[in-house]
């Protein structure tokens, strides 16, 4: 049974949420704001955390700097309609997902199961070798699927879910171009829609980490109107 985490200061959200994913079949831990949240974390960590961006004492997005810190457990954003501007900072400081108010709890329900499911798939819960779970060497590039771990030029990146999915995606096929459209795919199901700004975020985000390792990385390649292709280097 997976552990959800869900913060936010509205009880009736609170309230009504956890009881929909309790009876989804999810364990439920719900909080007021994110200092609350973050001292249960510190604690013992859940399999997801859900945030609602404007909070008391602690908000959603300072929350989330402090989560990146310690681990790269999936985490989805509550916002309210207009803060399309904390959408995209939330998506690069590291958000796998977002979901804006007012919502259709199905839906968050959807947005759930799909980042567990890209999580299991690359969390080393099974040990068979197939062309997605085999580690794969492109150039300076080491990824191993099985442990979620990343290297290039043998330095350790700390990459999310989302973030390890579309840089494996990417350089599966060295040379290639991935449209917005393709990467959507490998990033999410079927049944989750995402625009365009969503996967630019997540590359920009992916780009970011991968220069903290290496000022000169220039491997992800964004061709305008058309998508990113990986240059082996």
């Amino acid at each position: 049974m997976s552990k959800i985490a869900l913060v936010d200061d509205d009880r009736n959200i609170l309230t009504s949420v956890s009881m929909t994913l309790e009876a989804e079949g999810f364990e439920v831990e719900t909080y007021n704001d994110g200092q609350q949240a973050l001292d249960a974390f510190n604690k013992k960590l859940p399999d997801m955390a859900v945030l609602d961006i404007k909070m008391p004492r602690m908000d959603g997005m300072d929350l989330l700097q402090r989560l990146r810190q310690k681990t790269q457990m999936p985490v989805i954003f509550l916002t309210s309609k207009d803060d399309e501007i904390d959408e995209v900072l939330g998506l690069r400081m590291g958000a796998d997902d977002y979901v804006k108010k007012p919502f259709s709890q199905r839906l968050l329900v959807e947005r759930i199961r799909a980042l567990l499911r890209r999580q299991d798939a690359i969390s080393g819960e099974t040990t068979e070798t197939t062309e997605e779970t085999k580690v794969m060497e492109r150039g300076h590039l080491t990824m191993d699927p099985l442990r979620h771990a990343v290297t290039w030029k043998g330095r350790d990146v700390s990459l999310t879910v989302t973030e390890f999915l579309l840089l494996q995606a990417l350089a599966q096929r060295p040379g290639f171009v991935k449209s917005r459209d393709q990467l959507m795919d490998v990033a999410y199901d079927d049944q989750v829609y995402v625009d365009d700004r969503t996967i630019d975020s997540h590359i920009k985000r992916l780009r970011k980490k991968m220069r903290n390792a290496d000022p000169d990385f220039s491997a992800i390649e964004t061709l305008y109107g058309i998508g990113y292709r990986y240059n082996e280097e």
